[in-house]
């Protein structure tokens, strides 16, 4: 007959999660608290919060936008570069890249 391996949690000592790791806070969509109709394509210091160092748009569960507001979000982050109101690439990346 085979033995039988016990685990160290097997002798009755189970594991109790006193919390867990990350902290459940919901986020409220700002443009949704504000009762925003549109986002402004011409703000480039509101744009400016949802756009990481690298140049990057951050994603929904950093920022806590809504679905709806993070897709007009990205247009007009992406209508404010084509018009040279926000940098595709931080003026940094340039320099070193040669």
């Amino acid at each position: 007959m085979a033995e039988r391996q016990f685990n160290r949690f097997d002798s009755g000592e189970r594991r109790k999660w006193s919390g867990s790791k990350f902290a459940p806070k919901r986020k409220v969509c700002s443009f949704c608290v504000a009762k925003a109709k549109t986002i402004d394509y011409k703000n480039p210091s509101k744009l400016q919060q949802f756009i990481t160092d690298r140049g990057k748009i951050t994603p929904r569960r950093k920022t806590g936008v809504c679905a709806r507001h993070q897709r007009t979000l990205a247009i007009a982050i992406k209508r404010a570069r084509h018009l040279a109101l926000l940098p595709y690439v931080p003026a940094h990346v340039h320099h070193v890249t040669g």
